[in-house]
């Protein structure tokens, strides 16, 4: 999976948690899910989960508090994806 397939899913990911709709328009690599999308922390843990869910890995704690942006998280699931 490219990295823009990537973010697209992620973007679906993130979506029912965001509470800043117009900084989801403009998603992108440095966006901050904290900052930007105005996601809790509580509901961030549930974007790690789903996220989880989503491509089939496992996160570990130390990776979870890397998760804060787009960037970082993607880069995280990069690594975990089988290479093909």
């Amino acid at each position: 999976m490219d990295r823009e397939a990537l973010v697209a899913k992620l973007k679906e990911i993130v979506t029912p948690y965001t509470q800043n709709k117009e900084a989801l328009a403009d998603i992108g690599p440095s966006t901050d899910f904290i900052k930007d999308l105005k996601i809790n922390s509580a509901n961030l843990v549930d974007v790690i989960l789903d996220v989880e869910e989503e491509f089939d890995i496992e996160i570990d704690n130390q990776e979870m508090t890397r998760m804060l942006n787009v960037n970082e998280t993607i880069a995280i699931i990069e690594a975990k994806l089988p290479q093909l």
